[in-house]
């Protein structure tokens, strides 16, 4: 972004953020009690002040009139505030006029200047700053005519020519006459303008509306107006007004605890009206929104950006805040009582902040632990940033029960924070599995079990955790205090962190057990059929010591077969369907016989060829790219002739079945068999080894 573009991006949030403020204002004000103080007062024979209502009206004007500044587009805005910066130049050279002949009077000098040291000192002190605005107002309007901006200078230019004192006096009010005049003068020229602002306006969005829809123009004015930027400058202002205010009345240095008290009554402070609520929101959105991409950075540098240059994360924590400011009516509360809410607000907060955080941590630490990744900077800060939100969340509940009653909203907090530490107890757990794994010869057989029970068990944890939450909320709805957001967020909390997590954690569990199943129903490879075969599982590309046998007469080991059924039912070969014992007409297949090269040749007409000769028309796993442990093809692997496909005589019910139920190619299932050994079995070392990230994938 260019420098120009950097600067009308500033100036589109700073001139804007007055119209914000001068709404908080009218919120603020009370005009019933401003009347009434009025009525008390020597003020309230004044005729201004006889007419109530429409000082009431002037009140909603002022509220137009914000909504215009804020909406109006930014060259009209820039024009708009340099007209007013050039009334205000002119109401200061009135001011330095009127100075001038005051201290004039004064002195009652009438005699010439030059013979006075005061009186000239005077003079030329004026007659600077008169032509400071003179030339200011000229270049802010853009024009050479700088005559029409020098009416103030006509009572110097009169004591110069020494003219009785009495008479500056009526020189100086017809100066201001003839100011006047010109303002009144360029309004009335430019009293036209804002209806045809309003009417091109109106035009365009009728355009807009009929061409796109309200919600293409909503995007447009939010993107346009950069409204989250807008309400956190807006609040920050008003943030730090309060704590000017604060230390210029206070002459000693405040305690630790007074700035904490201080820090949140801050805040209670700026949060009394929407327009500062609103800001809130946004700034705490935005915070959060820094505190997870420092967090991205440290894991993972500079390539946190490259991979996910957009991170649209933040908006939860803003909403959340939102949504329970509302909920427990904040903005209507005293300070005090306002800042004892926000405190509380303001863990659930950083209880959402300390969850995004793991949700960034746990796959990039996974990922790194199941990699061979040397480097120990990068495992230290892995394991560093875990640490931090192992302990983190369980002393901040342990700060909550001892400073706070419980209550529904303090027990989502604490069981928040316990599940944050429990979940990163199992991360740590599954990444110490990763790195002994990494230190042995031979991978861990059933380390995806392993891993399944770690989450299974957390999940049960979880899922226990939230039931206990929604009884306590259900019983506090009943022998407490109803409300109808409590009985929303119940019923929300409900659906979404019980009935949804106990159904997925249920078909998952089902799924598991089918699986299991499967792969003990199929028969197991005696150790003549393995030789007889000869060939390397097509799944993770490895020797087969032991091998299950598939109704299509395809070998694997039992542990990548498991893995490839938790995704899908079908032989990763050739896309058959694995049904159980009960459905098949056999209980499997007969031993395998290795397919003889030359049996093809001496097939007579009308008599079947040998499956292995159909089989070794397909492409193989080993002609995969992708083949052997670590991406390349073993000699002795691409030596075998019959591969993975080998299959005994006759055609298999796979087979048979492939043009009707399946569709896939012999091609396509070997392309596929790839895809499985890349996805679901991976070599030791692999991040895929976690079942979770092969199901992402």
């Amino acid at each position: 972004m260019a420098a120009k573009e950097k600067l009308e991006a500033v100036l589109n949030v700073a001139l804007r953020v007055p119209s914000i403020m001068l709404l908080d204002v009218l919120y603020r004000w009370d005009v019933s009690s401003f009347f009434q103080q009025i009525q008390r007062s020597s003020l309230h024979n004044n005729p201004l002040f006889q007419y109530k209502y429409l000082a009431l009206n002037m009140h909603y004007v002022g509220y137009i009139l914000s909504v215009v500044l804020l909406t109006l587009p930014r060259q009209h805005l820039v024009q708009l505030y340099l007209y007013f910066l050039t009334a205000l130049l002119l109401y200061a050279g009135h001011q330095i006029s009127r100075d001038y002949v005051r201290s004039e009077l004064e002195s009652g000098y009438e005699g010439p200047m030059y013979l006075e040291p005061l009186s000239m000192n005077r003079f030329m002190t004026a007659l600077v700053g008169q032509l400071v605005v003179c030339t200011l107002c000229s270049c802010v309007m853009k024009t050479k005519q700088i005559w029409l901006f020098s009416a103030h200078m006509l009572p110097l230019l009169a004591r110069l020519c020494l003219v009785p004192l009495e008479t500056i006096v009526i020189i100086n009010k017809f100066a201001m006459i003839f100011t006047g005049l010109e303002v009144l003068y360029f309004l009335a020229s430019n009293l036209l303008v804002p209806y045809n602002l309003a009417k091109s306006a109106y035009r365009e969005l009728v355009q807009v509306v009929e061409v796109y829809g309200l919600l293409a123009l909503g995007m447009s004015l939010w993107n346009q107006l950069v409204v989250p930027v807008l309400f956190m400058v807006f609040w920050l202002v008003l943030f730090a007004l309060q704590i000017y205010s604060y230390f210029s009345t206070r002459d000693q240095p405040a305690s630790r605890e007074r700035l904490l008290f201080l820090f949140l009554t801050s805040i209670a402070e700026c949060c009394s009206t929407p327009y500062s609520l609103l800001g809130l929101v946004f700034t705490v959105s935005f915070v959060a929104l820094g505190v997870l991409t420092l967090c991205k950075f440290y894991l993972q540098g500079y390539r946190a950006f490259m991979n996910d240059p957009a991170m649209n994360r933040g908006m939860t924590e803003g909403v959340t805040l939102l949504i329970l400011a509302v909920q427990t009516g904040l903005i209507e509360l005293q300070v005090v009582h306002r800042a004892f809410l926000l405190s509380i607000i303001l863990f659930i907060v950083v209880a959402s902040i300390l969850q995004s955080m793991l949700e960034i941590a746990d796959p990039i630490v996974l990922a790194l632990g199941a990699s061979r990744d040397k480097s120990l900077w990068k495992h230290f800060r892995a394991v560093s940033l875990c640490l931090f939100l192992l302990v983190f969340p369980a002393y901040m509940a342990y700060m909550i029960c001892q400073f706070f009653h419980m209550d529904f909203w303090l027990l989502i907090i604490i069981s928040s924070s316990i599940l944050t530490s429990l979940q990163v107890l199992g991360t740590l757990f599954i990444y110490v599995l990763f790195m002994v794994e990494e230190f042995r010869k031979e991978p861990v057989e059933n380390m995806d079990d392993v891993i399944y029970y770690v989450n299974g068990t957390y999940r049960l944890l979880e899922f226990l955790v939230a039931l206990c939450v929604v009884a306590y909320g259900v019983s506090e709805t009943i022998f407490g205090e109803w409300t109808v957001m409590g009985s929303v967020i119940i019923f929300i909390h409900s659906y979404y962190n019980v009935w949804l997590r106990a159904q997925l954690g249920w078909k998952s569990f089902l799924l598991r057990r089918d699986a299991v199943n499967k792969i003990k129903s199929l028969p197991v490879a005696t150790k003549e059929q393995l030789e007889q075969h000869n060939d390397i599982c097509a799944i993770c590309y490895q020797d087969m010591k032991t091998a299950v046998i598939t109704p299509c007469s395809h070998f694997f080991h039992a542990g990548c077969l498991k893995k490839w059924l938790y995704v899908q039912e079908t032989c990763p070969l050739c896309h058959c369907q694995l049904k159980s014992p009960s459905q098949l007409p056999g209980l499997g297949p007969e031993p395998v016989q290795q397919p003889n090269p030359s049996a093809e040749q001496n097939t007579r007409p009308g008599e079947a060829a040998e499956p292995g000769a159909e089989c070794e028309q397909r492409p193989s796993v080993q002609d995969s790219p992708s083949g052997g442990h670590d991406g390349h093809e073993s000699p002795e692997a691409s030596a075998r002739p019959g591969g993975s496909h080998s299959v005994d005589s006759g055609t298999s019910p796979c087979e048979a079945s492939q043009g009707v139920d399946s569709g896939t190619s012999p091609c396509e299932a070997s392309q596929g068999a790839a895809c499985a050994a890349e996805l679901i079995a991976a070599p030791e070392g692999c991040p895929a080894r976690d079942l979770r990230v092969c199901v992402q994938l």
